[in-house]
């Protein structure tokens, strides 16, 4: 059943179609939608994966999606990209953009139960980051969350910016993040709007069901920790720029 989902997920995202309810071959709970998760990484080649994003964690995505906590997925290496990448619009389903705080890890975090210190300590590396999103679901309901966490809760693709200098001196949980379309703002938040702070988002995907079945989280491997803000959907090409107070900007073009 396994391969089945994950042969259907990849061929929603190869015909850019909506993802139809899986049918039998529908995970069930949490834990079957990261098993099948692991499937698409595998089959994608992203084994060990280059990163993870963690998705719903602000209390308005958890509702909306049916969970009580944040949910998280694998990043392939095609996932990072530079500042001031293109994409033709036209790439993407439905495509939308996240205000990200991101880092890259200097050291390894096992699986388990963490504590926001240790999962700070093993961080190398904080810069500001977009993650592209696709709205390829139709009634999340009738689709499950499961089914929606075997799918890398939304992800498409993402962009990094430069690592900030100084940031073990900043204050990130209230730190202002912002996200502008064509120079316009589309949204902004703060850094505790990642469960409280952004190291807690670490710490909370260290002893998730992703680092579970991808064996915990590695040196080297960069994580989005979240979004200040809702997704914002784009209506065609344009130009994105993501900045936070104190670790700066990053940018991406739709043409």
């Amino acid at each position: 059943m396994m391969r089945e989902a994950s042969s259907r997920i990849l061929e929603a995202r190869r015909t850019k179609a909506i993802l139809a309810p899986l049918g039998v071959a529908a995970p069930r709970t949490p834990a079957e939608g990261y098993a099948i998760q692991r499937e698409v990484a595998e089959s994608l080649g992203a084994i060990p994966p280059a990163g993870f994003k963690i998705g719903a964690t602000t209390k308005q995505m958890q509702e909306y999606l049916g969970l009580n906590h944040p949910a998280a997925a694998f990043v392939p290496r095609i996932s990072l990209n530079p500042d001031g990448v293109q994409f033709p619009f036209t790439d993407f389903l439905a495509v939308g953009v996240e205000c990200e705080v991101g880092v890259r890890l200097g050291a390894d975090l096992p699986y388990g139960p963490t504590t926001r210190a240790e999962a700070e300590a093993a961080v190398a590396d904080v810069f500001p980051a977009i993650e592209i999103v696709e709205k390829r679901y139709g009634d999340l309901a009738e689709l499950g969350t499961p089914t929606l966490i075997a799918d890398q809760v939304f992800h498409a693709s993402g962009v990094v910016g430069s690592p900030a200098s100084n940031w073990r001196a900043l204050d990130l949980g209230a730190m202002r993040g912002e996200l502008t379309v064509d120079g316009v703002s589309k949204g902004a938040g703060h850094g505790r709007d990642l469960l409280g702070h952004p190291m807690e988002a670490l710490a909370w995907l260290a002893g998730s069901g992703a680092a579970e079945v991808f064996g915990g989280l590695k040196k080297g491997q960069v994580v989005w920790l979240g979004s200040v803000t809702p997704p914002i959907w784009l209506d065609g090409p344009c130009t994105v720029e993501v900045a936070f107070e104190g670790i700066g900007r990053v940018g991406i073009e739709f043409t």
